[in-house]
């Protein structure tokens, strides 16, 4: 039999094995997927669905109200809900959705239609950080659910939003820095550092209210950067020193949620309540950048699910139509009814679409015509609006609707 202190040892180390390393590269361990651009990596997938869906590996219970989508990581499911005393982080094990463990960030409610947080935790090297609605930004321990820090954006940063629906960031993790977006007169970026939750720079030069976007990482011009989406305006900032590089008017209304998308030196940018679509040229001579825009149109309206680019196209949802976009000309591929307006990941060559209203379609990504190749209703639903982004990862379709969380089982056998 080992000694006491041999046996605490061997736990410690196996813990720190568990969540030691960054977890970006597998699983589903941030917002929107490995690289925030709403791509798994997944292969070897069903091409088709029978009329009742794919099989149903489990479903848990008990994740609170509320609009997150998940996070996965080391066998490990991290998601966000309103309990009755409170907006918890709450962990499930992948095998069968159990509980491992919960934790109390801040109070619950919110909007008074549409209360909950809304955010998806990130997990990176053994922590995870979450953003709950009444913006209460925390740091905990992944594997036991220990508190860290916790800093609130409005009280400590002068946080504003654009609109009411209160705090939706999933905040973003690069190397010692979290990056969120309080919005408003002391800036609209943040970087604290993520051991300690210290401020290390706020974008003075930059003040717009928040919106309910993620911000992400892009290479453009050659010089690494942050990418954010306003109300206002859409901007690349510094990692180093929070210096906005260049910035592009771009005004929005009511509510600008989608994630930017970049490829090389084009920025692609989408909302709803009529406003369309924007892609601006973002060039750099010397330190001056520029910011050109390509093209404005309402070829695609996307109001919250989010856009997917694959091979110069965008995909995704505009009003009650899924559509396909040239990213380059900015012209209209195709558009189609599927299973209505939602949100949009890729894997294996198909897109899948979840409605807010409940069906599921598995749409073939191509951009000559719509092709949907199989749709299901999803079970149990709730009254309220299927908003949480699906997730794919480990052969497993992942949608959450309020209490519930459901697993299936997506791989070919």
């Amino acid at each position: 039999m080992l000694p006491r202190f041999v046996l605490l040892l061997s736990i410690s180390i196996l813990s720190i094995c568990s969540f030691g390393s960054s977890s970006y590269g597998e699983d589903w361990a941030q917002w929107r997927g490995p690289n925030r651009d709403a791509k798994s990596n997944e292969t070897g997938l069903l091409e088709n669905w029978p009329e009742d869906g794919p099989p149903l590996a489990w479903k848990a219970t008990g994740v609170g109200g509320g609009y997150s989508s998940i996070a996965l990581a080391n066998g490990r499911i991290f998601t966000m809900g309103d309990l009755d005393d409170g907006s918890y982080v709450i962990v499930l094990d992948e095998t069968d959705g159990s509980p491992i463990w919960k934790t109390r960030i801040g109070k619950a409610g919110g909007h008074k239609r549409y209360p909950g947080p809304r955010g998806t935790p990130t997990l990176d090297k053994g922590d995870v950080f979450v953003l709950n609605q009444y913006a209460d930004l925390v740091c905990l321990d992944a594997e036991n659910g220990v508190t860290k820090w916790s800093v609130n954006l409005v009280d400590q940063y002068g946080g504003k939003m654009m609109s009411g629906w209160k705090y939706s960031e999933s905040p973003l993790v690069d190397g010692d820095r979290v990056i969120c977006t309080p919005g408003g007169p002391d800036g609209t970026l943040l970087a604290l550092n993520r051991k300690t939750g210290e401020k290390l720079w706020q974008t003075e030069a930059w003040t717009d209210p928040a919106g309910y976007s993620s911000a992400i990482i892009a290479t453009i011009d050659g010089t690494r950067q942050y990418v954010q989406l306003t109300g206002k305006s859409v901007a690349g900032i510094d990692p180093d020193s929070g210096t906005v590089l260049w910035r592009a008017d771009r005004e929005g209304k009511t509510a600008v949620i989608s994630t930017p998308i970049v490829q090389e030196n084009t920025v692609f940018v989408t909302s709803g309540y009529g406003i369309g679509c924007n892609a601006f040229r973002i060039t750099k001579d010397g330190t001056n950048w520029q910011a050109e825009q390509l093209y404005a149109n309402k070829e695609i309206m996307n109001h919250h699910g989010g856009v997917v680019l694959l091979d110069g196209h965008i995909y995704g949802s505009s009003g009650g139509t899924f559509r396909c976009l040239n990213l380059d000309r900015g012209e209209l591929a195709y558009a189609g009814r599927s299973a209505g307006k939602g949100a949009t990941v890729y894997a294996d060559g198909h897109l899948y679409l979840r409605s807010e209203a409940g069906p599921v379609a598995l749409i073939k990504a191509t951009p000559t015509e719509l092709v949907e190749k199989s749709r299901f209703d999803q079970p149990d639903r709730s009254e309220e609006k299927a908003w949480p982004h699906p997730v794919i990862a480990n052969g497993k379709l992942y949608l959450r609707d309020q209490n519930i969380l459901l697993c299936y089982d997506v791989k070919k056998n």
